[in-house]
């Protein structure tokens, strides 16, 4: 019944003009209190994924190998967390906005590369290297959130190097 109510008065032309990323995007809508829940979670196993890799790294042999899995997974998991504050539509619009879109590709970039250092190319001197990009990036992405952060480090970095 609802389904010919829609029909009739013409909702269902409307519906079928959605994009894909339109319907996925109102199919997945949560209430504040469930979005605030997943940001907590999910931030917080990043955090000891991270902390854990830390941990791991001074284990012979495997350690590294360990760090470098842990650590990208926390990485990957805190930036899916701030997926449930905004909602994956708008947190990607914002990643690829013009002030954040280098630093999503280098983080994005280094969050691969890391991991093809460490199992495909079994090069892990290159592997810390990306991880340390990874530091770097993330942190620059995340400090592109606070108004005239990345300006003001900017003219200090400048004015130190005079």
């Amino acid at each position: 019944m609802d389904k010919l109510k829609s029909v009739l008065s013409g909702e269902e032309a409307r519906r079928d003009d959605r994009t894909i990323l339109e319907t996925v995007n109102d199919a997945s809508t949560l209430g504040w209190g469930t979005r605030l829940k997943g940001f907590v979670a999910c931030f917080v196993v990043g955090a000891a994924c991270t902390v854990l890799g830390v941990c791991l790294l001074f284990i012979p042999k495997i350690g590294i190998t360990l760090f470098i899995v842990f650590y990208t997974f926390g990485n990957i998991c805190t930036l899916g967390s701030t997926m449930f504050l905004m909602g994956p539509m708008k947190q990607l619009k914002r990643m690829c906005d013009k002030t954040r879109a280098l630093a999503t590709t280098i983080m994005l970039t280094c969050l691969v590369l890391t991991l093809c250092a460490a199992f495909w190319w079994k090069n892990f001197g290159l592997a810390l290297l990306f991880v340390i990009l990874q530091v770097l990036s993330f942190t620059w992405y995340s400090l592109s959130y606070i108004p005239c952060v990345r300006d003001a480090i900017l003219k200090l970095v400048s004015i130190s190097m005079r």
